[in-house]
Order: C-alpha cells, then sequence, then structure tokens
C-alpha cells in the first residue's frame, strides 16, 4: 500500500516504537532500486520476505552521493557540510595538494554505536566506512575498506582480532586492486570477501548480548563497477551473451542468502531489520575531463603542455594566473583560487560570485559527443549543506546527473574520456539507494521520499534512545 502522505522513516519508527528491542541493518554498498525491486527482485526470496512486512522505497542519498561521506551521514544524521566530510580526501584551503584520506577521526558527530555505547546498550558494528581507525564502543567493533593494512589494529577490542582470524583465517577489509584486476580473480575475490564478512558478522551475534548490530558489505560496489556493462543493454561496453552476463545477478543470490542465514541465526520477533545502501549505481557513459574544460577556458593555466594524460598535480600550474581548478570522480569540484583564502589565491572575494556564476553556466552547457544536453547538475554548498564546516568546494558537478563520470587528469586533449583517473570502470553512482525497514507483523507499505540522514535517527528513535 501507499499512503495517503509521504511517512519519513523516523514516522515509521516511532510507529514501531515499543515492539522491538534491537535493531540489525545489514548494509549493501551502492544497491538500486532498479535491481534490488525490480529487475532481480524474483530471484531474491529472502529480501522480498523482508518487504513483504515492512517498509521499504528508494533512499535518497546526500551529495555527493559516494560512500565516504554517506555512510557517515546515514548513521549520523548529519549532512556533508556539518560534518565537514565531502568525499574522500580531506580537502584544505591552505594547500592545493589533494589532501590525506577522510577516517573514522574525522567523523565528530555520534554516531548511533555512539549514542547507544553512551546509554550502556551493547552493539556490534562491522565493515561500517569510515570504521579506520576502530571506534571504541561498548561491544564490537570491526574496522572497513579503508583499513591500510591488515597488521594494524583494525578491532574494537584488539583481542577480536585473533577472533576474526579463527573463524575467518582469509578474512579482508577489502579486495586488492578492484580497478584493474583480472576478472574472474577478482569476482572470486569478492565473493571470498562478502562469505567471511557475513560469517563474521553472524558468529558475532551469536557470541553474545547486543541491542544494535549492523555490517556494510563493500563487495556490491566492486562487482558493480567492474562488471556492470555485461549485464546492461544499452551499457556502451555491452557484449551480447558475454561470459559474464550473469555475474551481477548471481552475486545478489549470494547476498541473498548470507542475510537468509543472519536472518534465520539472530532475528525474532523483537527484533527490527534494516536492509539499505548508502547510494544506487548506473551505467557510466565515459567521463567528462573537468580541468581540461577549465584550461580551455583560461581558468586554469598550467605552467607548460603535459606531456600526456596524467593527474593534475600541484607544481604543474601557474597558480599567479589561475582562477579555479577542479578535482575529478564520481563527481566533479571545482575550487576558486580565491585571494586570501589560498595560497597563491587570484580571485578578488568580490568577484567571486560572477566567477563561479561563469563557470557553473559553463559546465552546464557541455553536450554529449553527439550534440545532445546532457542535464548535468551543478551544487553550491552553501544552499545545499545546513552548514558548511571545513574546506568545502565551490561547486559540486553531477555531469549528466552522474551518467558521466568527472576525470581529474590533463593531457589528454579531449573533453571526452573513456577511462577515469583510478582505472577501468562501467558503472557509476546514482542518487538513489535502497531501504527496507523490516518489523515481524507490520504490513508493507511502499514509502516515497525517504533521506539517507534519517536512517541513524529511525534506529535510535525506535530504540528509544532518540
Amino acid at each position: 500500500m501507499t499512503p495517503d502522505h509521504p511517512r519519513t522513516l523516523v514516522a515509521w519508527a516511532e510507529a514501531h516504537a515499543g515492539r522491538v528491542n534491537k535493531v540489525l541493518v545489514i548494509g549493501l554498498d551502492s544497491a538500486p532500486p532498479a535491481l534490488l525491486f525490480d529487475r532481480f527482485a524474483s530471484h531474491l526470496p529472502h529480501l522480498a520476505r523482508l518487504r513483504a512486512e515492512g517498509a521499504w522505497g528508494p533512499l535518497q542519498s546526500v551529495i555527493p552521493a559516494i560512500t565516504i561521506p554517506a555512510w557517515a551521514c546515514a548513521m549520523t544524521g548529519r549532512d556533508p557540510g556539518q560534518l565537514g566530510i565531502y568525499g574522500f580526501r580531506r580537502h584544505l584551503h591552505s594547500s592545493y595538494a589533494p589532501g590525506r584520506w577522510v577516517d573514522s577521526t574525522d567523523v565528530r558527530a555520534e554516531a548511533v554505536w555512539d549514542t547507544l555505547s553512551r546509554h550502556g546498550r551493547p552493539v556490534i558494528v562491522v565493515g561500517v566506512p569510515p570504521g579506520y581507525p576502530p571506534r571504541r564502543v561498548r561491544g564490537s567493533f570491526v574496522s572497513c575498506f579503508l583499513t591500510p593494512d591488515v597488521h594494524r589494529p583494525a578491532t574494537h577490542p584488539r583481542a577480536l582480532a585473533d577472533t576474526l582470524a579463527t573463524i575467518a583465517d582469509r578474512y579482508a577489509a577489502d579486495v586488492a586492486d578492484h580497478r584493474g584486476a583480472e576478472p574472474d580473480r577478482l569476482l572470486r575475490d569478492v565473493r571470498e570477501m562478502t562469505e567471511q564478512r557475513f560469517r563474521v558478522f553472524r558468529h558475532l551475534l551469536r557470541a553474545g548480548a547486543w541491542d544494535f548490530a549492523m555490517m556494510v558489505e563493500i563487495g556490491l560496489d566492486r562487482i558493480h563497477h567492474a562488471f556492470w556493462g555485461s549485464c546492461d543493454r544499452e551499457h556502451p561496453g555491452y557484449v551480447e551473451d558475454g561470459p559474464y552476463a550473469q555475474t551481477i545477478l548471481d552475486y545478489y543470490r549470494l547476498l541473498d542468502r548470507e542475510i537468509g542465514s543472519v536472518l534465520q541465526d539472530a532475528v525474532d520477533a523483537r527484533t527490527a531489520v534494516f536492509i539499505m545502501s548508502d547510494h544506487g549505481a548506473k551505467r557510466w557513459q565515459g567521463g567528462i575531463a573537468i580541468n581540461e574544460w577549465l584550461r580551455r577556458e583560461l581558468y586554469l593555466v598550467l605552467r607548460s603542455p603535459p606531456g600526456g594524460r596524467g593527474p593534475l598535480q600541484p607544481e604543474m600550474v601557474d597558480w599567479s594566473h589561475t582562477m579555479a581548478w577542479g578535482q575529478g570522480g564520481h563527481c566533479g569540484r571545482v575550487y576558486l583560487n580565491l585571494r586570501g583564502r589560498q595560497p597563491a589565491g587570484v580571485v578578488d572575494p568580490a568577484d567571486a560570485e560572477r566567477v563561479l556564476s561563469q563557470i557553473e553556466h559553463g559546465l552546464s552547457a557541455i553536450a554529449a559527443p553527439d550534440g545532445r544536453a546532457l542535464l548535468t547538475r551543478v551544487f553550491r554548498p552553501e544552499t545545499t549543506y545546513r552548514e558548511c564546516r571545513g574546506a568545502p568546494p565551490d561547486l559540486i558537478v553531477y555531469f549528466g546527473d552522474l551518467d558521466w563520470r568527472a576525470v581529474g587528469s590533463v593531457g589528454a586533449n579531449d573533453l571526452y574520456v573513456t577511462q577515469n583517473d583510478t582505472g577501468p570502470d562501467q558503472a557509476n553512482h546514482a542518487t538513489d539507494g535502497v531501504i527496507i525497514a523490516h518489523v515481524p507483523g507490520a504490513v508493507a507499505e511502499r514509502l516515497d521520499g525517504l533521506r539517507l540522514v534519517d536512517v541513524g535517527p529511525a534506529v535510535l528513535r525506535i530504540l528509544g534512545c532518540g
């Protein structure tokens, strides 16, 4: 059924508060509605059963719709501006360098597990980004795919690492070289990683008391990026009856079986279950070389022409004549070289709005190679977020509403490229993820207008801590 008016996740949780005393969350990084709810739905019996007794629907991600900061936003109820986290790297206005990798210490707001731990309620957290270094909680915490070295402390308590080695001797936070690995090896490694993570999660669920338990499986994101073109007839790289045509569906079946095992082992009539993703996924048409466009329009000036395609390095740039530069990724980020903010800023603050408006209009006007409109979306942080902490980009760009990836490298001598900055890719992110919120005996209802940032507050509300 569909309600006559929109219901938020928090309102749904309030309606069921008191009926449960535990919440279990399974995160499937990048699961999109089109696959989970539609195309593959008939192949996923355990997920279908949860939908038959719960609220479900597309889940609007944050901007930018990427793993970091999306999971942190979900579990803190804060948007990227409030967290001051706008991507995988922490940019500083005092430097032209890309910035260091974000880690768990950058999340200053309380997450669900922090609040529950403070209230003396036991938790289990496995693989939720950004989860390195591991957070100190009342219970168990296993780090995420950002773990730089399996030999470094990646659990709380530290002794939990010995348990992991016993029950999953090949436990991996992530697969190696997921952008450029040979397909059969990547597929084998992703499946093994997924099976071992679920094995660890089931063990922790059985081993002790918990009021909240959550895991995130990053393998789905890796499978989408590596194999999307094999199952999408409209993908530029699609091959009829290719050897990996069933790969994505088979992996979804694996996830459904593993979820079914968790439900059988750990869920009773007093347990709420959330299945969710941080964003969706979609085919990518190619890349837009954002810094090449900025060079052509004379916003970005290099000291000398690049000798070939490669990353934009700060030492390559003539900062005394550069007004703006960009960073690539699933979306683009544009920074003004602002006087008084950047080390060698040249744009007068009084002129910043005019320059930004020109760049925004120009990027929005970029057409596809065949001349069709891309329908690019450009966001201003000051009007997108409730506040802007840290050093946000001046513009965030969704080329073709994420049909096209932003490419930050220079030297391609073309605005359109077929490979991103980090290696081969077949998918980009999409703005809508998924959620299934299940309470035993509830009535099925599809909800629209659900937001990622409401998930954490809804969990706390249903547990009586919000």
